[in-house]
């Protein structure tokens, strides 16, 4: 594992421990969030919903080359489990870029059952 794999994995460890100020403290002030079902442009705005959301993620496999990482997990989002690709981009140690894609079928499946 690189030094960046083994920072990003403490940023998940923190996110699952619901301790976001400790996650807050890896990413960048004016960090970008591009998901399937929205984005993000800033860390307060990006830990406000993962504070309401509280996923739970569980790392399957980590790349990490340079200042990107790739993670691959699952992520329980409240009843609804999704298989699913995050690219973590640091700038200047910290994480600056996320992007996430997975499947958004079963999530608006169980939005509409609601």
């Amino acid at each position: 594992m690189t030094e960046t794999g083994d920072m990003l994995l403490s940023f998940i460890q923190a996110m699952n421990a619901e301790d976001f100020e400790t996650a807050r403290g890896f990413v960048n002030d004016d960090m970008k969030f591009i998901g399937v079902m929205g984005s993000r442009d800033g860390a307060d705005g990006y830990f406000k919903d993962m504070a309401k959301m509280k996923f739970k993620y569980t790392v399957k496999k980590v790349f990490a080359d340079d200042g990107d990482v790739c993670l691959f997990y699952d992520i329980d989002m409240g009843g609804v489990t999704a298989f699913s690709c995050g690219w973590y981009h640091l700038g200047n140690g910290k994480i600056d870029t996320i992007r996430v894609l997975f499947d958004p079928r079963p999530v608006i499946e169980a939005s509409q059952k609601k």
